[in-house]
Parts: C-alpha cells; structure tokens; sequence
C-alpha cells in the first residue's frame, strides 16, 4: 500500500532520519520536474541523511571541545606581520602532526597570532573527526585544583584521552600553584606516552619555565617529552590586539 506524505513523515520520524525527512518535499518535486531517475533521487535523499547526521556529529564534537570560536587561517591577517611562520602553520593546518603523535609549541610575544592559530587546528581537527580538549591554561588549572575529587578524575581522563590537546596561554600569569605544576607534568606525561598531540601557546621562553614552575627538574621533565617529536614556531611582530584598539580609538575621534 503507498503511503501519503504525511504517513511518510511519521515513518521518518519513527526511524529516527531527519534528514530525509527535513529535504524529502524538494527532492520530490525536484525529481518529478527533471524526471530524474529513481537510484538518483534515491541517492541523493539518502546523502541528506548522511550530511544531517555528519553536521551534527561535527557540533557535537565542537560543543565537547571547549571552543567558543569556529576560527580558521583564512581570515588570519598575515600581511600584518610578514615573518610570522605561515607556511608552518598551515602545514600544522593538515592535522598530520596528529596521525604522527607529534606535539606543536608556539612561542611569541602577546598579541601575535599564537591563540588564533591554535583555534584554528583545534577547529579543523574537529571537522576532521578528532575528539578535541581545548584548554586555557590558568583558568583549567584553577578549576581544576578547586573540583571535588571524583570530578577532577572524570576531567583529566577525558583531557588524556583527547586526540588532541590545547593548553593555551601557558604561563600567562608567570607563575602557577606547585600542584597545577604537577598536574601539568602528568598530562604531558600521560599524552607523551599515549602518543597523543599537545598544542601549547605561551608567552614565555622555554628557558624560563623553571622559573614559573619554581622547579627546573621538572620543567625539565615536561619539555623533554613535549619537544621530543615537536614543531617549534616563533611568533614575533606587533600586537594584532593594540592595532584594533587603535583603530578603535581612531574611529571614536573621527567620528566626534
């Protein structure tokens, strides 16, 4: 017996393809105005579906990984500061850094580029199917010292077992409480094993993390298995930050 439309619709509701459901009028008028052939028709309905299902995966992913930005490096103003490392940076872009167990430091002064950059892979490895923990450093730190224990177990293991961690802006407060310091140390451990990717911005030289750990045996420790398999990239240049505050304060007096 041939359903109706709407019988059609509940059906694909009960099936659970909203997809097929939400296109299913436009394929049908766009088959009977072409007289498209039935596999065609069909294929294409059924690729709605896949797309729907694929779309959601992907935001998903995103609301999991702890962006609060879609970025990407094609709306990075590189004109700016010409002797930024482009051509690294979009080779770190193809995520193979990640298929290789390999880690990403990016070092420079504020301003420069290092945390868009970091959102930008961290992005694009989510469209790419990877499980993401995107992390500002102080804040984790300090959320994760005040956590009950039971909480802060559940945490560290899904910030471990992510295919790909960013710690971004580490350091940014100089110095960091003697348990956060171990805690860093055990990430970097664990992941180092796990053969599993870091992305690390900071402002400060690696030289100088014994200082703001207040222990060089284990700031040591953690750059030994960070920068074992790792592309190191320099930022320098002119805060991209001032410049807009500049332009800012221009536009206000232009228009006074």
């Amino acid at each position: 017996m041939t359903m109706t439309m709407p019988e059609i619709e509940r059906a694909l509701r009960q099936l659970r393809l909203p997809g097929i459901r939400d296109t299913l009028q436009t394929r049908v008028l766009q088959a009977q105005g072409t007289n498209q052939p039935f596999l065609e028709t069909f294929s294409l309905i059924l690729q709605d579906e896949i797309d729907r299902r694929q779309s959601r995966l992907i935001e998903r992913r995103y609301q999991q990984s702890g962006l609060e930005e879609k970025l990407t490096l094609a709306e990075f103003d590189w004109s700016f500061n010409p002797k930024l490392p482009r051509q690294a940076c979009f080779q770190l872009l193809t995520l193979t850094f990640i298929a290789a167990g390999e880690n990403a430091l990016l070092i420079g002064k504020p301003g420069t580029g290092k945390s868009h950059v970091a959102k930008a892979i961290a992005y694009q490895a989510v469209i790419q199917g990877h499980k993401v923990q995107y992390l500002e450093a102080d804040d984790f730190f300090n959320r994760h010292l005040l956590s009950p224990a039971p909480q802060r177990e559940a945490r560290l293991r899904s910030v471990i077992d992510a295919d790909l961690l960013v710690l971004d802006d580490l350091f940014l407060a100089r110095s960091i409480p003697d348990e956060a310091g171990a805690l860093l140390q055990t990430l970097i451990h664990q992941r180092y094993k796990l053969h599993r990717s870091v992305v690390v911005t900071s402002n400060r030289v690696v030289q100088d993390w014994g200082t703001y750990l207040r222990d060089n045996t284990m700031s040591t420790t953690i750059l030994d298995r960070l920068m074992h398999r790792c592309h190191l990239l320099e930022f320098e240049g002119r805060s991209y930050r001032l410049k807009e505050a500049a332009e800012a304060l221009a536009r206000q007096a232009t228009s006074k």
